[in-house]
């Protein structure tokens, strides 16, 4: 399969306007492994995916049904599940859709933690039609995994983690923007990819974070960076973050810091978001200049933010951006409005000291 040019639709369930339907959200703004024609779902066909999500236009047309993405794109080889719910559950009618997908053939692919491939109806409509299902969060076999060496201290390129102080916050999209911005200044960048996203965005260097076996992450992390680094020879390595440092659903981020050598962060800062996943239940978010603080007690050092601005309009993003540097003493950056111009001034001086 020629990932280039892997036509694909994917499913956003009702939820593409939400932080639930980030996978589809980094699909949309760009894949090198799949080529996103249409977007299925319900709620909001008949317009495109773009001006849905932060009001591009990507000429991603968003349709009620399978038949209707088909009629428009027959070349369609692929059904993608764009969702991320809690849980990891497959709503049941999307089950529905995924079985009529795959007696037409085409290949299934979801990271979800619940696997399409234990679905009896999809697995044999796929069988009688030649499909494959692809679960992105099936743990590879315990002989395929690493252990962590200290390999990762020969790597002399700077590593860089991209860490958010919460879940669905824009550490991937962050990641992302960031390898855009480097190519375009002329700096060799590489990405290493921690979900499920990830890997359908690139996926040559890294592992599903949460779907490996603990004694292994560290290991697995290493293995990442140190082949991208021996392979690539980039001037800097990023580092997908996973969840956040004091998340209760799911603490993440340490490892990066430490079992990945990251002495450098950016960032990720939602000014408006008081809790963790907007949930009172789950605790309150704790202020931007005390996880600094904790990051520096891990032996690395925040070297800009960026904010998720979800909820403001351009001149509350400034503000913001304005305020929060003057009390930190650090480049922000607004990525959706205005770019990365301000961390990315930030790389430069890392990187020519």
């Amino acid at each position: 399969m020629n990932l280039a040019t892997s036509h694909s639709l994917v499913f956003t369930c009702g939820i593409l306007d939400t932080g639930n339907g980030k996978t589809a959200h980094g699909l949309i703004r760009g894949s090198d492994r799949f080529v996103v024609k249409a977007i299925v779902d319900k709620k909001f066909a008949g317009h495109d995916a773009g001006e849905i999500l932060d009001g591009i236009k990507r000429n991603i047309p968003i349709v009620g049904t399978v038949d209707e993405a088909l009629t428009m794109f027959p070349d369609i080889k692929n059904a993608i599940v764009g969702i991320a719910p809690i849980g990891g559950k497959l709503p049941p009618e999307l089950i529905s859709d995924l079985a009529i997908c795959a007696e037409k053939g085409m290949n299934i692919i979801s990271g979800l933690h619940e696997y399409v491939s234990d679905q009896p109806g999809i697995v044999q409509a796929a069988a009688k039609s030649g499909a494959t299902i692809t679960d992105i969060r099936k743990p590879k076999h315990k002989s395929e995994l690493h252990f962590w060496t200290g390999k990762i201290y020969e790597v002399t390129c700077p590593i860089l983690a991209v860490i958010g102080m919460d879940c669905a916050i824009g550490k991937r999209s962050t990641t992302r923007f960031l390898l855009d911005e480097c190519k375009k200044a002329g700096i060799k960048a590489e990405m290493i990819f921690t979900g499920q996203t990830g890997w359908m965005q690139s996926g040559r260097y890294g592992f599903i974070f949460d779907s490996t076996y603990n004694d292994f992450v560290s290991g697995e992390l290493e293995h990442a960076i140190y082949t991208c680094w021996k392979n690539e020879k980039p001037d800097i390595l990023f580092v997908e973050g996973q969840s956040g440092l004091r998340n209760p659903s799911g603490p993440c981020g340490s490892e990066l810091l430490i079992s990945g050598n990251s002495k450098n962060v950016i960032l990720l800062v939602a000014p408006k978001r008081k809790y963790y996943d907007d949930d009172p239940a789950w605790g309150k978010l704790p202020g931007v200049a005390s996880e600094i603080e904790l990051i520096k007690m891990y032996g690395s050092k925040v070297i800009g933010i960026a904010l998720n601005t979800k909820g403001c309009n351009l001149e509350e993003a400034k503000m913001y951006q304005k305020q929060m540097s003057e009390e930190l003493g650090l480049p922000v950056s607004i990525p959706l409005e205005e770019g990365l111009k301000e961390v990315m001034a930030a790389i430069s001086i890392l990187l020519n000291g």
